[in-house]
């Protein structure tokens, strides 16, 4: 099973739709979602950004490594 995508999580949570992050960041709305679907990754720069949108620890975004397998 693959991990869930921290930033489409931490939307939801937020009621943050896609259409409003997009508009911050200036992005379409479909690499937002490209994001939330694993299919892209956004920047570290974009990362930080979307941490100062949504008020939350940048690490927030990502999920933990596990070493142990």
């Amino acid at each position: 099973m693959a991990d869930l995508n921290r930033i489409k999580v931490i939307l939801a949570e937020k009621k943050v739709s896609n259409k409003s992050l997009a508009e911050h960041l200036d992005k379409r709305e479909e690499t937002i979602s490209r994001w939330c679907q694993n299919k892209q990754q956004p920047s570290i720069e974009d990362l930080n950004k979307i941490a100062e949108f949504l008020i939350i620890d940048i690490r927030s975004l990502l999920n933990p490594s596990d070493w142990s397998k």
